[in-house]
């Protein structure tokens, strides 16, 4: 039986000036991909080997989301995107490191997140954070000709994807490549009869996790319940 500790209080990443706990599985417990396929229906995540879902006393603005896949429609502004990105070519292996995927992520990490700590991430919290797993997880390369655009890292589930991380290219100017990866990932549910696309935690006031509400239909865990709710929500 897993067993689990909550962590002392520390500064949340998400909301300035707020304190943060996370529940945390007991290191010592094999997690596979059914088990961990249970505790992401339960709102948990992971980051390599650590599985975790926020805990806090006097917060409850993490809110687990995922995309119905069969209901999913793309809008005008998403389908100009996977168009626009169709010359991409993607790849998928095992979770593996190449140098080039590391000079990527400092530079997405020094354009996209300045100050956010993780712009300075050596080769060993880089390695740490994404090539190192307990489940079944991938690293999806995905080059225009012989240029490296976008990596991303994902781990299949037993009922769906789960998108754990995707860094990319944020120096070409009028990319989509975000917007792409998700619908990239939502296609690949499809193709392999995956009914969820799991997208992390979303918080209502964290400007940068806003374009997940883009993706709806959206389900949301509330009170251990998967509820769908209105785009009207997110506004």
């Amino acid at each position: 039986m897993l067993k689990f500790h909550t962590t002392n209080p520390y500064s949340c990443s998400y909301l300035p000036g707020k304190l943060a706990c996370s529940e945390v599985v007991t290191p010592e417990h094999h997690i596979d991909a059914q088990a961990y396929g249970k505790l992401v229906q339960a709102g948990f995540r992971r980051s390599g080997h650590y599985t975790y879902r926020p805990c806090c006393e006097h917060c409850h603005a993490c809110l687990s989301v995922r995309v119905k896949v069969a209901a999913f429609v793309p809008k005008r502004a998403q389908r100009r995107a996977w168009k626009q990105h169709q010359h991409l070519s993607a790849t998928v292996h095992p979770l593996h490191y190449k140098p080039a995927h590391y000079a990527l992520y400092q530079r997405y990490q020094t354009n996209r997140h300045f100050g956010g700590g993780m712009d300075n991430d050596c080769r060993e919290q880089y390695h740490n954070f994404l090539l190192q797993s307990h489940v079944n997880s991938r690293l999806v390369e995905f080059h225009d000709k012989e240029q490296l655009r976008m990596v991303s890292i994902i781990d299949v589930l037993p009922d769906g994807l789960s998108s754990v991380y995707t860094f990319y290219d944020a120096e070409v100017a009028q990319a989509s490549f975000g917007t792409y990866n998700i619908l990239w990932q939502i296609e690949q549910c499809r193709e392999h009869h995956l009914e969820y696309l799991y997208l992390g935690y979303w918080i209502k006031e964290n400007r940068k996790m806003r374009y997940k509400a883009n993706f709806q239909p959206l389900e949301i865990l509330i009170n251990n319940q998967w509820v769908l709710l209105d785009s009207s929500i997110f506004s």
